[in-house]
């Protein structure tokens, strides 16, 4: 989530944290003049990139009994716990997040507040009430106010593996003190990826819950390498809020007295939405990254053919596409061996991506350097196929688009071989 109003949120949490703390800190006995109820509130994907697989929150209620003549309940608070805020304009954002140095904060704020930004946006909420005891629901009141401390609120955001989603439903199991049981069946709507005993990974995930955004699906493939690329479980899956919400409606619990119970004992849409949220429409096929892939192998294998019978360079066409290629080896030598992202190494387009790119982008136009050309594209050649051949076994995905941007450099790499090699040997002979 995008804060509406960083000032104002802080504000609001540092009310509801005093607030929750008081409430948390009282004795555990049950009162009867009290009821809390905890639910998990999640909200359809939105049209940016960080909303693709829709947003998590914990709503807490709590409401007090009303001693007035008009007997009923008051309530107390209705705040939405949020681990999803973070600030653009935090010092050096763009450069901690692409570092993996991206810190998110636990806040709480009115739950109206909450329900606004996403009835503005037009994206479905649903709520799901949790199947808690009275001390699961005073402990869980207890950790969240001791998160939302100062000192506990921010945390090391990490894409899969520690999130908006993964949070609440760990500060959920830890007031339970056992783990809820997943079904692997739960998650097979019509809106989520994969079908029933499909084996998945993060990649794969992504993959469908980015499929309206190409290009964005492109840079994640380009910059994390093999370790989002195992099979994961369904737990694992969690890391989208849209397949948490499945996974619970037919997960279950152990009660106190051993018995097996659902984990949510009613559903809600707070606000009415179609399931597959507010994305942006299909990118158009011939402006996807495979497409215009394709539109540069034809490019290239045309101007190939030319040099191979002129036996000369095309040297526009190879400083374009190993300019391309070396900056792309920047960026990924910099999230391999700088930025803390787990995800990032290994990464198998290293052999593919790298600085070393720069020899034959600028070396065509030097001629001290066709020694340095002629051999470089050798090793490049042979490292391109075993990474076509390979990436199987190497435990790395490829884009769509990857073997056909593998394929152009293969080209490029065998005329300049080519090339490169006639006139070197015109020259031996010229100075015989």
């Amino acid at each position: 989530m995008k804060p509406i109003c960083m000032r104002q949120l802080l504000i609001y949490v540092a009310l509801i944290s005093a607030m929750l703390t008081a409430s948390a800190i009282e004795p555990h006995e049950t009162d009867s003049r009290e009821r809390l109820t905890v639910s998990l509130v999640t909200a359809a994907p939105g049209k940016e990139v960080y909303q693709l697989e829709g947003h998590s929150a914990l709503r807490l209620r709590k409401e007090v009994a009303d001693t007035s003549a008009h007997a009923g309940w008051r309530p107390l608070y209705d705040v939405a716990v949020n681990w999803g805020v973070f600030d653009f304009e935090s010092p050096n954002f763009l450069f901690r997040f692409v570092k993996g140095e991206t810190d998110y904060m636990a806040l709480a704020y009115p739950f109206s507040l909450f329900l606004e930004e996403y009835r503005h946006e037009g994206r479905r909420v649903t709520e799901q009430r949790l199947n808690l005891t009275d001390s699961e629901k005073l402990r869980l009141e207890e950790l969240v106010a001791e998160n939302l401390r100062l000192e506990n609120r921010t945390y090391r955001y990490n894409y899969v593996k520690d999130n908006c989603a993964t949070r609440p439903l760990a500060i959920v199991e830890a007031a339970m003190g056992h783990s809820i049981t997943l079904d692997p069946a739960a998650g097979n709507g019509a809106y989520l990826p994969g079908g029933k005993g499909a084996p998945r990974t993060f990649r794969k995930d992504m993959t469908d819950y980015h499929r309206n955004y190409p290009w964005y699906q492109f840079g994640i493939d380009m910059a994390l390498g093999s370790g989002i690329d195992y099979e994961i479980t369904p737990r694992e899956r969690t890391f989208a809020p849209v397949y948490l919400e499945r996974e619970l409606q037919r997960a279950t619990r152990t009660m106190p007295d051993g018995s097996r119970q659902p984990v949510v004992t009613e559903n809600t849409i707070l606000v009415e939405g179609a399931e597959e949220g507010a994305q942006l429409g299909a990118t158009p096929w011939l402006l996807t990254p495979f497409a215009i892939s394709l539109c540069l192998l034809i490019l290239t294998v045309a101007v190939s053919v030319s040099d191979w019978k002129r036996k000369r360079l095309s040297r526009w066409l190879d400083t374009l596409l190993y300019g391309m290629f070396f900056l792309c080896g920047c960026v990924l030598t910099f999230l391999i061996f700088v930025s803390v992202h787990e995800a990032t190494s290994p990464n198998w387009l290293y052999l593919w991506l790298n600085p070393l790119c720069v020899i034959p982008a600028a070396g065509v136009w030097i001629k001290r350097w066709k020694h340095a050309v002629y051999w470089y594209q050798i090793c490049n050649f042979a490292a391109l196929i075993v990474l076509l051949a390979g990436h199987i076994f190497l435990g790395q995905a490829l884009n769509a688009a990857f073997p056909l941007l593998i394929l152009c450099d293969l080209t490029r790499s065998a005329t300049q071989i080519y090339v490169c090699r006639q006139q070197l040997k015109t020259q031996r002979d010229n100075n015989r």
